[in-house]
């Protein structure tokens, strides 16, 4: 069943304040700081938006109904699909594509960037294993030539810096109307919630 934009908004007002995963914020704050920092980089719309919904399947996914992190549970809950088959409806692939690759952007940072792995999170870290571990040059290369391979990488820059206690933010209403402004109807796309690279 597909979300409406209602939908989205009650998500984020009644899980939002759940913990994100192990950080000192709340999964609402890190989708509002992800998002301030994809506006302020002047990314258009369908990326803002991106930033802001890329974890909803944190606030869908049935495990998640205490905020503790799956990976201390030796759990890979795969989020990054998890919320597509319900957005896939209203959102054009400029939205859905930096969602669903932006876990395996952070297996392709630690490959190309010397200095990506020791700035993760410690969850990070762990969630790294269990999501494959760091990609190989040829999976590195083959990820680069995906659409909306780069967007991807950007959003998931802008994740690892969305993990500050206390940042001041716009209000989710803000970022809502975003959203609403490139939600429409969109032809089924059966890849948009496939994993990449077999996975």
């Amino acid at each position: 069943m597909a979300l409406s934009f209602d939908d989205i908004r009650t998500l984020f007002e009644q899980r939002g304040a759940m913990a994100y995963s192990g950080e000192p914020i709340t999964q609402l704050e890190h989708a509002l700081q992800t998002a301030q920092l994809a506006e302020q980089a002047g990314a258009p719309d369908t990326l803002i938006a991106a930033a802001l919904l890329h974890d909803l399947g944190h606030l869908l996914h049935p495990r998640s109904t205490d905020g503790s992190s799956p990976s201390v549970h030796g759990v890979d809950d795969l989020h990054q699909y998890y919320a597509l088959p319900f957005l896939r409806p209203h959102f054009s692939a400029a939205v859905l594509e930096p969602i669903r690759l932006h876990v395996d952007a952070k297996r392709c940072l630690c490959a190309i960037d010397a200095t990506y792995f020791d700035r993760l999170s410690p969850d990070s870290v762990r969630s790294l294993a269990l999501q494959g571990g760091v990609f190989s040059a040829d999976e590195a290369s083959a990820f680069r030539q995906q659409p909306h391979a780069e967007d991807a990488l950007q959003l998931r820059r802008w994740d690892d810096l969305a993990k500050c206690e206390g940042r001041a933010t716009p209000e989710l209403g803000h970022y809502l109307e975003v959203v609403r402004g490139v939600m429409h109807d969109v032809p089924l796309d059966a890849t948009a919630d496939a994993p990449s690279h077999g996975r």
